[in-house]
């Protein structure tokens, strides 16, 4: 008889530790060297517990070790059970964010591994379903859990007792009795795969023609961007939905971006018709627990779709096929604290490096998406008409110097003669302001003191129906006092200006039979009271809608004719190069909420400025006029997309600390070719949550290397530890 052969010692125990170079989610400036256990395969996204002080700290294997310290000096770094790994395009996309952005790569990966329970080992739920026993004692109750349990489906006991109105103690005695039976469930219900051919829909010709370039896209797995482009109620989402479809028959995950919570609302319940089922989501309004469970599916490939914010981008898409930017415009894709970095730029990085087609879709995209489709770097599809038998909604400006209103009135008489009209004929109606609360700014009618925060360079903003003076940059409240702080005039205080709360009480008491509601950030808290005054509106239960921008866009609303702008000059001339263009994209999207259905829809927009060109263009609807104009605009000012920006924001207690940091930082910059700095100058809001606040600005040619020149830069001086700075490439705003 034969016996294998012995080897005196074993081969793995001869063999070295492997070695690898480990990335924490901390703001370090790279990875850190660790060994493995022994016959650990390095592989780059491998999942690890690594020692760090006297901590244990979730890490990830990002390649070779760099150093050459001995293995005695090394800490051991252990693979997770299962040895998951995030996918190696993620990993290269948070290097490539963390170059372009100037941030510590493992600040990025944090934005990577939000969810750290996903990769803890799952746990099984106990749930019961009917059994073969019949209990000997029957009770009213007892036959209702029956009666629940009869579908065969697994519940747990509260949801047993709940479902049919028993008590649990009744449930547990039919399990005792052998009528319930235990099983195992997942820790998780999965998600549904949506069906692409859950419901077909006929497309019209132009439709047909975008869809047709983006199924080839998809089907030749290739990274292209194509810029949707189409008019309010063109059909957009349906375009992109074909897209979806064609990379769901593919095998392929789909990534769809919005920029708002409130956006997917509505969104969800229109893609669960098209697709048979909800998508995953991700956003900051989900528990941790839900966060978990889409992190795991995704990771496994089990959820195909998934709808989320800008944070999304970093989720770890195990065959990502596609991304949609919805709304591509809209500078909520902006992350402004912590990682600077603009989600839909990087929605297409993160499109090329997993090598997939990227959509970005809008009614008014931004100079730079457009300059893009119009020299050919994107594809340009174009959507020239609404869907159906709807049309464009008939835009007029009122001329607030000639239609002058009594003081302290801010519907202008032909807005409420349209307002009449269109309630008397049982039509539903929407009025824009993008102020919320009652007032922006409270002042002494004796001294002229102006309420501020005590924290930050802003106006306390009177909320009325609340009672209360609040700060809308860092959140600080307070009652309205009785007196004056200054001169101690008691009721002196008068509000100026008009929020959304102002204009609601006029309108009230011009039309008091009239069911209106106010839809701002203040009174719709969370996605459940947003899809409740969606879902009103949309039943016609309120006749007027009275909001801010967040009833700008991706509302349907088929009875609404009537849009009124009540001050379309905020924001249009606030020293930032895209005032005009953002002004003209938000009235252009409120304006599209009108008229979307069968009946012909009416915008009326007061300002004070109907020659300014934003107005006139409103007004003719020749959007791409406008947009050519601005074109021309930034080319002569070497403004984006024709030159490169970059800021630098200083913060700190010490004000003075941070004006000198801010000198200091202006002389040391380093002269180049084609780079002019412009600084330091104190910010929009100077002092913002109790820091003072300074900027300079970097304006660059476009072959600029800017982060290099910044490295370059920063690397030079020597700045306090108190006085923090952020880059920001590419600012789109200026606060």
């Amino acid at each position: 008889m034969k016996h294998p052969a012995v080897r005196p010692v074993d081969e793995l125990l001869l063999q070295p530790a492997p070695r690898a170079g480990v990335l924490l989610p901390l703001p370090l400036s790279g990875a850190y060297d660790y060994k493995l256990p022994k016959g650990t395969n390095v592989l780059r996204g491998l999942l690890v517990t690594a020692p760090l002080g006297p901590r244990e700290q979730l890490g990830v294997v990002w390649g070779d070790a760099e150093g050459t310290v001995g293995d005695n000096r090394l800490k051991e770094a252990v693979p997770l059970a299962g040895l998951p790994a995030l996918p190696e395009k993620l990993c290269d996309f948070v290097d490539w964010v963390a170059q372009y952005t100037l941030s510590p790569p493992g600040m990025i990966l944090g934005m990577a591994l939000r969810s750290g329970r996903a990769f803890e080992p799952e746990v099984t739920r106990i749930a019961y379903a009917r059994g073969a026993e019949i209990p000997q004692r029957m009770t009213p109750a007892r036959q209702r859990v029956l009666d629940v349990a009869a579908d065969g489906l697994a519940r747990k006991v509260p949801d047993l007792a709940q479902e049919s109105g028993a008590s649990p103690a009744v449930v547990r005695g039919l399990i005792e009795a052998g009528a319930l039976v235990a099983t195992e469930l997942p820790e998780f219900a999965h998600f549904d795969p949506p069906d692409p051919d859950f419901m077909t829909v006929t497309l019209n010709g132009k439709q047909q023609e975008a869809a047709d370039v983006l199924r080839r896209d998809i089907a030749e797995a290739r990274f292209a961007v194509s810029l949707l482009d189409g008019v309010t109620g063109s059909g957009k989402t349906e375009v992109y939905f074909e897209a979806v479809s064609e990379a769901l028959r593919h095998s392929r995950q789909v990534l769809i971006m919005l920029p708002e919570i409130a956006l997917t609302v509505q969104f969800l319940e229109r893609f669960a018709q098209r697709f048979g089922c909800r998508p995953a989501e991700w956003h900051s309004d989900l528990s941790q627990k839900e966060r978990t469970r889409t992190y795991r599916a995704l990771m496994s490939g089990e959820a195909r779709v998934v709808v989320g914010a800008r944070s999304s981008l970093f989720l770890p898409f195990k065959e990502l096929g596609l991304v949609i930017v919805d709304e591509e415009h809209e500078q909520t894709y902006k992350q402004e604290e912590g990682i600077i970095y603009h989600a839909r730029d990087m929605a297409v990085v993160r499109a090329r490096i997993e090598g997939c087609p990227v959509v970005l879709a809008s009614a008014t995209p931004s100079l730079e998406s457009y300059v893009n489709a119009t020299s050919g770097r994107y594809a340009h599809l174009r959507l020239s008409n609404r869907h159906g038998a709807a049309v464009m909604p008939q835009t007029k400006l009122i001329n607030l110097r000639e239609a002058k209103a009594e003081p302290g009135s801010w519907l202008s008489q032909p807005l409420r003669e349209a307002l009449a009209a269109t309630l008397s004929s049982g039509e539903q109606a929407m009025l824009f302001l993008n102020r919320r609360g009652y007032a922006p700014l409270t002042l002494c009618q004796s001294c002229g003191h102006k309420m501020m925060c005590r924290d930050c360079s802003s106006w306390l903003v009177e909320h009325r129906y609340r009672k209360r003076l609040v700060c809308h940059q860092c959140g600080y409240e307070t009652a309205t006092p009785p007196k004056c702080p200054k001169c101690s005039a008691e009721a002196s205080f008068v509000a100026c200006g008009p929020g959304v709360e102002r204009v609601a009480e006029e309108f009230a008491a011009l039309f008091p039979q009239a069911r209106l509601a106010i839809a701002s950030s203040d009174t719709m808290h969370g996605p459940q009271e947003t899809q409740a005054a969606i879902r009103a509106m949309a039943k016609r239960e309120t006749d007027v809608l009275i909001g801010t921008q967040i009833v700008a866009k991706g509302h349907h609303f088929p009875q609404l004719t009537l849009v009124g702008v009540i001050d379309a000059d905020l924001g249009g001339s606030d020293g930032d190069l895209r005032a005009r263009e953002r002004t003209f994209q938000l009235l252009h999207q409120v304006a599209g909420r009108a008229g979307r259905a069968e009946k012909p829809g009416l915008v009326l927009i007061q300002t004070r400025n109907p020659k300014d060109s934003v107005m006139l263009a409103l007004a003719s609807g020749d959007r791409d006029k406008f947009y050519e104009q601005e074109r021309v605009f930034r080319e002569r000012a070497h403004a984006p997309p024709f030159g490169r920006l970059a800021a630098l924001i200083l913060a700190g207690l010490d004000g003075t600390l941070v004006q000198e940091t801010g000198r200091v930082l202006a002389k040391a910059a380093p002269p180049a070719k084609g780079v002019k700095v412009w600084g330091p100058t104190p910010a929009f809001y100077h002092l913002l949550r109790g820091q003072t606040r300074e900027r300079l600005l970097v304006q660059a040619e476009r072959n600029v290397d800017v982060q290099a020149y910044l490295r370059a830069w920063l690397a030079s001086v020597k700045l306090s530890n108190k006085v923090r700075v952020a880059v920001d490439i590419d600012p789109v705003s200026f606060f």
